[in-house]
């Protein structure tokens, strides 16, 4: 009888506990090739995928129809889902810098209520991240490919206190300078 019902259940679809991404679709580029009969057309897609807890992922397709480009990017930015970490979940915990190739990007934390203050690709990548309070500059290129490639360079590099006290042997309140003798100072004011 437990056969039955165990065959009877992987017949049924499986339904995956991944929880809902946000696509976000950043730009798409037609190209052309002159061939004998005239112009062939191919489009590239490039798609930025997160959940926006703090994963997040970019991919670029290409394909002669855009929903088929589209779908490449897709599957593509799952495969290369980064997680970053958050402070509060709405913003990053330190200011980094990141580059790639001509691109180069300032990405800075900020503080409740500042909102999202970054222009093209980069609004995309935190929109898709679940970052609500940052404030970014590109420096470099306005390429898309290579503004989310170097965002991802500094997002990458970003690391939450917890890590850096693990990687050191160290406390949390030790790395963020919380010190007993400020504590001691605050309860001698109350």
């Amino acid at each position: 009888m437990a056969r039955e019902e165990r065959q009877q259940r992987d017949r049924q679809p499986r339904e995956r506990d991944e929880p809902e991404l946000i696509e976000k679709l950043v730009g798409i580029n037609r190209v052309a090739k002159v061939v004998k009969g005239g112009r062939r057309f191919g489009f590239a897609a490039l798609v930025i995928v997160g959940d926006g807890k703090g994963r997040v992922g970019h991919g670029s397709g290409k394909a002669r129809e855009v929903p088929e480009a589209i779908r490449k990017a897709t599957e593509q930015a799952k495969r290369n889902m980064v997680r970053v970490p958050l402070r509060e979940n709405r913003t990053l915990h330190h200011d980094s810098h990141g580059h790639f190739g001509a691109g180069r990007v300032v990405v800075r934390a900020a503080s409740a209520g500042t909102g999202i203050i970054a222009g093209g690709p980069m609004r995309a990548v935190f929109e898709a991240l679940g970052v609500q309070d940052v404030v970014a500059k590109s420096l470099g290129t306005s390429n898309p490919h290579n503004m989310i490639k170097a965002t991802f360079d500094a997002l990458v590099a970003a690391n939450s206190p917890r890590a850096v006290a693990a990687r050191r042997g160290k406390k949390v309140a030790d790395i963020l300078g919380r010190r007993d003798g400020e504590a001691a100072a605050a309860a001698v004011k109350e």
